[in-house]
């Protein structure tokens, strides 16, 4: 960790495909790619490490072939640092019919219905041969409505293979991240943090929010464990991409988040601006030539208008899909590097309110 602004922190994550200054977004390459962008467009917007999805990639095309390929790194052909999660989020929420037991999880694959089981030991395999500088233990992500009997014997359980995962990882080279479990309930949080504290992982992640329970009650579960986490291992927000909430954990202490949230926007027609939300599909951006978001120096903001990316997403054209996505990324990545400026220069706190009070306030639609 380099700097302080209150709880906010600028860190710098040493991995063996490179350094990663934090606080950092992670894109998300779901099946080994942020969709519709190169490793070169990642690079030229700044993103500092992607995430992939083990689950994905254990499905198809499977972690034999990206072993041999040279681990993701080869296969993908992004050279910088990665993340891979553990699968254990798409079991729980993608997958059909599934039976939880002490060993595991079986479920159906969301491409074919073949049944498949994943244990801890199968999720640290997995994330060994895909050759990810982070791997993730696998956990399980009860639904925001869970209740709190549930929400207690899942925490224990994901504890348990925890202890599983970090007694089964034996790559020197890749970092393993334990989660917190726990729901919204205080005391379930307190007994996950100490139970995952105890098995001293590289670094922290914290599931289990910002899956459908209020902002605020989310702010107050994660305020309560950011504190808490060791100060010199990294701390890892899982599923927030919204730059409103991005700049939110990132005052709270949090160094690392991923989302697919920027991309998916994009896909659907609306690009992340100074001036808020933009849905290029709306009829006021058809005769529009200025610039996407005239702050902005990546590719769809310096050669295109308004007018002709609205016109690509109205026509449904890749080249739209492609050039937004860039844009979204690359809006994020340099919101966090101007979070590390902020953190670094001890001004987060008032520029934090500031930002996110003109964002809030700019015009969108």
């Amino acid at each position: 960790m380099e700097a302080t602004c209150g709880t906010a922190r600028a860190g710098v994550l040493r991995t063996p495909h490179g350094v990663v200054e934090t606080p950092t977004f992670m894109p998300v390459g779901t099946k080994g790619t942020v969709k519709g962008l190169s490793p070169r467009d990642l690079a030229e917007v700044g993103v500092g490490i992607v995430l992939g999805n083990t689950y994905h990639l254990y499905l198809r095309p499977g972690p034999e072939i990206v072993r041999e390929a040279g681990g993701l790194h080869g296969f993908t052909g992004w050279r910088g640092p990665m993340l891979t999660d553990s699968g254990g989020y798409q079991v729980f929420s993608l997958a059909g019919i599934r039976r939880l037991s002490e060993e595991g999880v079986e479920f159906t694959s969301v491409y074919d219905g073949s049944v498949h089981a994943f244990t801890p030991e199968l999720a640290v395999r997995v994330q060994e041969a895909l050759g990810a500088d982070v791997a993730m233990v696998l956990d399980e992500c009860p639904p925001a409505e869970a209740d709190r009997a549930y929400h207690a014997a899942s925490l224990r359980r994901t504890a348990r293979w925890a202890a599983r995962c970090k007694k089964a990882h034996s790559r020197p080279d890749q970092a393993l991240f334990g989660i917190v479990q726990g729901g919204l309930y205080p005391e379930l949080r307190e007994e996950s943090l100490q139970r995952t504290l105890e098995l001293d992982f590289d670094g922290y992640a914290v599931g289990g929010l910002s899956v459908g329970e209020p902002r605020e009650r989310m702010l107050e579960v994660l305020s309560m464990i950011s504190p808490r986490l060791p100060q010199d291992r990294p701390r890892y927000f899982m599923g927030i991409g919204d730059p409103v909430g991005i700049l939110e954990v990132i005052s709270l202490g949090v160094d690392m988040f991923d989302c697919v949230l920027p991309t998916r926007l994009a896909r659907h027609g609306t690009a992340l601006t100074s001036e808020g939300r933009l849905n290029l599909k709306n009829a006021r951006y058809r005769r529009d030539l200025g610039p996407l978001d005239p702050e902005c120096p990546c590719e769809a903001c310096t050669g295109f208008s308004r007018a002709y990316l609205s016109h690509l997403m109205r026509e449904n054209e890749l080249l739209g899909h492609r050039l937004v996505s860039l844009h979204n990324v690359c809006f994020v990545t340099r919101l966090c590097r101007e979070a590390r400026r902020r953190i670094l220069s001890g001004t987060y706190g008032e520029w934090m309110r500031d930002w996110i009070s003109r964002y809030t306030a700019a015009r969108s639609g």
